[in-house]
């Protein structure tokens, strides 16, 4: 969130249904179950939204499951490497679940697919009344168990500062990722901090340059091109970050952010969305269990060596544990034809 104006987050969350296994073996893998996350999300695409139910990396197995609801499906999945599980929702089903749930509009909602337990998971933050409640469960009533709704403490906010603090008039952001098209430099942060396209100046008052595009609410990513002498190169921290990739389920990731600094943790659910209120809806966002605070918005989410995202907002902190949920970069390296370096 910008460390000097806290914006609500409201993130509407549809719970998915308990994943029910039809008369196949839950998700053990074949010797040959060796597709990478890509391939198996490259699988399920190709099958299609009726007979899949998303994809997630098992740690224990080291292997990538594709849930799906037919039994074609799971032979096509083997075919290909990965992991078939049969389960009862598909991802079709688990969408009209979450469309349920948007039209609800209840601030301090979010809600994303949970392929482990094949549901839809709606989280309510402390904003959320009684009334409020009973309308969202009234919206998704229709979809019986897949449809999850757990109440968080705390409540969604913005988290405004490669983690390094940028500050503007108005507030202070991290920096996700050094970019480069050319020979022009710039940096990515996330769009709530690029909002009115200002310009962004060190902690200690240097000059950087000017915001030269923003998107959102819908998105959540904007670019600031470096037009002085500020040092950048294309690390964060001390790790060289040299390719973005999408995120996958199950990942091992870490952020960095210029308050709370590096944490890590897991990506828990893929095209999560946010509403933040006052029509400040963000879709297709990366949900993680890795904590943030005031001022880490905008900082980097990556695996090793690999740009993952730009932290977008959450609840919780980094003394009890919280939700962050964060911009996927690769949009915006598209967006902008920019490339890490």
């Amino acid at each position: 969130m910008k460390s000097t104006r806290r914006i609500q987050l409201i993130a509407v969350a549809s719970g998915l249904i308990a994943a029910t296994a039809f008369a196949l073996p839950s998700a053990s893998a074949a010797p040959s179950a060796t597709a990478t996350p890509d391939a198996a999300a490259s699988v399920a695409a190709r099958l299609g939204a009726n007979s899949t139910a998303g994809t997630y990396y098992d740690s224990a197995s080291k292997t990538t499951v594709v849930n799906v609801t037919t039994r074609a499906a799971a032979d096509a999945v083997r075919a290909a490497g990965a992991t078939a599980r049969l389960v009862t929702h598909s991802a079709t089903q688990l969408a009209k679940a979450g469309d349920a749930t948007r039209t609800a509009d209840v601030a301090g909602t979010a809600w994303s697919v949970d392929p482990r337990s094949d549901t839809l998971d709606v989280s309510v933050d402390s904003r959320v009344t009684a009334s409020q409640l009973a309308q969202l469960r009234k919206s998704t009533a229709g979809y019986g168990d897949a449809v999850r709704i757990t109440r968080v403490s705390g409540t969604f906010s913005k988290l405004l500062s490669g983690g390094d603090p940028v500050l503007t008039n108005s507030w202070r952001c991290s920096v996700g990722f050094n970019v480069r098209s050319g020979s022009t430099y710039y940096f990515l942060t996330a769009g709530h901090c690029t909002e009115g396209l200002p310009a962004y100046y060190t902690s200690g008052g240097t000059y950087i340059g000017p915001t030269v595009n923003s998107s959102f609410p819908g998105n959540d990513y904007g670019i600031v091109r470096y037009d002085s002498t500020v040092a950048h190169d294309g690390t964060v921290g001390s790790q060289d970050i040299t390719s973005a990739a999408n995120a996958f389920v199950g990942e091992a990731v870490k952020r960095r952010g210029s308050t709370t600094g590096i944490h890590s943790g897991t990506v828990q659910a893929l095209n999560a969305t946010v509403n933040y209120g006052s029509g400040d809806v963000v879709s297709g966002l990366i949900k993680t269990n890795v904590c943030a605070e005031p001022g880490d918005s905008g900082g980097s989410l990556y695996d090793g060596a690999k740009a993952i995202g730009l932290t977008s907002g959450g609840s919780g902190n980094c003394t009890s544990g919280g939700t962050t949920y964060f911009q996927p970069v690769t949009e915006a390296l598209s967006a902008y034809g920019v490339s890490v370096f």
